[in-house]
C-alpha cells in the first residue's frame, strides 16, 4: 500500500525534521493510519515521530482530537474547517511541533455533488500556531485516492518544516 514516493517522502521529511529539532503527530481520518505508517517505515524514526491519532469516526475526532461536534454536523467531517481543527487537536494532545491531518471521502461510496469521491482536505499546524488546509481531488480507486492523500500530507508537512 505504501508507495516508494510516500516512502521517500517520509524519509526526507524525518531528515528534515531531525535537522531542526522537531517532533511529528498525525490525525488521520480516510488514511486510517497509512501517514504514520509511512513515518514509522524508515528506521529511527522515533526520534521524530511522537504520536498518530486514527480517528476515523466523528465520535473519535471529539474525544482524541477536541473537534467540537458542532463543527463536524455544520461542515461535515470532510472540510476545510475540519481537518484544521484535526491537526490543531493532534498539536495540543501530544509533544510535536508539526502536525497533519487528513480527512476525505476515499471511496468507492459515499460522495455528494458537493463532496465527491476523491476528496481529501488537509490540516497542518505548528505548535507556534501557523495552521494551514489544502484541498485536493484525487482520482483512482479507493486505494490510489488513500495512496496520494499520504504523498500529499508529508508534502504539507515537509513545507511546514522547512
Amino acid at each position: 500500500m505504501l508507495s516508494q514516493s510516500a516512502l521517500d517522502e517520509a524519509a526526507a521529511l524525518l531528515d528534515l525534521c531531525r535537522t531542526r529539532g522537531l517532533m511529528l503527530a498525525t490525525a488521520e481520518s480516510c488514511t486510517g493510519g497509512l501517514v504514520a505508517a509511512a513515518l514509522t517505515a524508515i528506521a529511527g524514526s522515533s526520534d521524530v515521530f511522537e504520536r498518530g491519532f486514527v480517528t476515523y469516526s466523528n465520535a473519535a475526532k471529539e474525544a482524541l482530537l477536541g473537534v467540537p461536534g458542532a463543527l463536524i454536523a455544520a461542515e461535515g467531517a470532510v472540510s476545510e474547517k475540519v481537518a484544521r481543527e484535526m491537526a490543531v487537536g493532534a498539536i495540543r494532545n501530544s509533544a510535536a511541533h508539526l502536525a497533519v491531518a487528513v480527512t476525505g471521502v476515499a471511496g468507492p461510496g459515499g460522495g455528494s455533488p458537493e463532496k465527491p469521491v476523491g476528496l481529501v482536505w488537509l490540516g497542518a499546524a505548528r505548535r507556534a500556531g501557523v495552521v494551514r488546509s489544502e484541498r485536493h481531488i484525487f482520482s483512482g480507486d479507493r486505494t490510489s485516492v488513500r495512496a496520494a492523500s499520504v504523498v500529499a500530507a508529508l508534502a504539507l508537512l515537509a513545507r511546514m518544516a522547512g
